[in-house]
């Protein structure tokens, strides 16, 4: 049975995305939208997962190309959903409080790499960056080896993949606002693209909250970047600037000034993007495998879970008090 999937695991993998991608797009039909309720990010993502452990990866390359660059324009396009002075008052909050939180991880996940686990520099640093910022696009700022970087961005992943599911049903649990919800994924959740969909399970204000927040905090590529080329002597490594982000608020500007008298067509966009949102979660679980998972290792592991509980249960302690 392995053998076979693994064997048609090309054909298993447009099957599933052929699936997914007329299930969304049925939603568009009228009478027909039962049949794509029950595609929603965490249900893409585990179908992901469940393809890429069973059957192996199929396209890995396309998965990672395609899944970074359909999530990036999902985000863009959900700029058109929002509203400038609204994102500003439900963010604001959130400001200082993500100053704080790249900070204070950065430090902790240090401390604990390599004073408590010592872990090799360069991954407990790759790991700490990547948790206090943006997940993996925050992890490529260092002339790491390739094995460290490996190790750092399967860390990071699996733990997304963890957060995507569980944190929805513990808002639930404890009775999180919107609001409170959207600003615990932004800070506590790694990447961008768990932080979307977790907010995107738990409702519309917390996706509004959640994605302005984390976009904020992404922006803090900028001066680690610069900071890691002067800590590494790095100085020739290309900063890779989260541009996107931009795009995001010029979507939200358009979205307040320009189209604020035909709503429908910014609900349309942002419809869309939260469709492509999905795909993207599909992609990115079919991206894991179980060399991934081999690769991780012991002390980074318990390195990013350590950090990863000490930044949930920060933030969660701070948003409740």
């Amino acid at each position: 049975m392995m053998e076979f999937l693994r064997t048609n695991n090309k054909t298993i993998y447009s099957g599933i995305l052929v699936i997914l991608s007329v299930c969304l797009l049925l939603g568009y039909v009228p009478g027909m939208s039962a049949f794509s309720s029950w595609v929603t990010p965490p249900v893409a993502l585990f179908l992901g997962l469940a393809f890429a452990l069973l059957c192996g990866q199929a396209y890995p390359k396309f998965n990672k190309k395609v899944s970074k660059k359909l999530l990036q324009y999902s985000v863009v396009g959900l700029g058109f959903g929002m509203n400038l002075h609204a994102s500003l008052a439900s963010g604001k909050e959130g400001m200082m409080f993500t100053i704080i939180s790249v900070i204070g991880t950065m430090i902790i996940g240090m401390f604990i790499g390599r004073k408590i686990l010592k872990v090799n520099r360069d991954t407990s640093y790759l790991i700490s960056s990547g948790t206090a910022i943006c997940g993996g696009s925050a992890i490529p700022v260092i002339k790491a080896k390739d094995s460290d970087m490996s190790v750092a961005l399967a860390t990071i992943f699996v733990l997304n993949a963890i957060a995507l599911f569980i944190f929805p049903v513990l808002g639930e649990w404890l009775g999180l606002s919107q609001q409170e919800f959207g600003t615990w994924a932004a800070i506590a959740i790694h990447d961008t693209s768990s932080v979307v969909g977790a907010g995107a399970a738990y409702g519309e204000e917390a996706l509004q909250v959640a994605t302005t927040i984390k976009l904020t905090r992404a922006l803090w590529i900028i001066p680690l970047a610069l900071a890691t080329s002067v800590i590494f002597k790095s100085g020739g490594k290309k900063i890779s600037i989260p541009w996107f982000i931009l795009w995001f608020i010029v979507a939200i500007l358009l979205n307040t000034y320009v189209l604020d008298s035909v709503p429908e067509v910014g609900k349309a966009i942002s419809g869309l993007a939260r469709k492509g949102l999905i795909i993207t979660m599909f992609f990115i679980g079919a991206s894991l495998s179980t060399d991934v998972l081999k690769a991780v290792g012991v002390k980074p592991l318990v390195q990013g879970v350590l950090l990863w509980l000490v930044i949930s249960i920060g933030s969660l302690a701070y948003i409740l008090w």
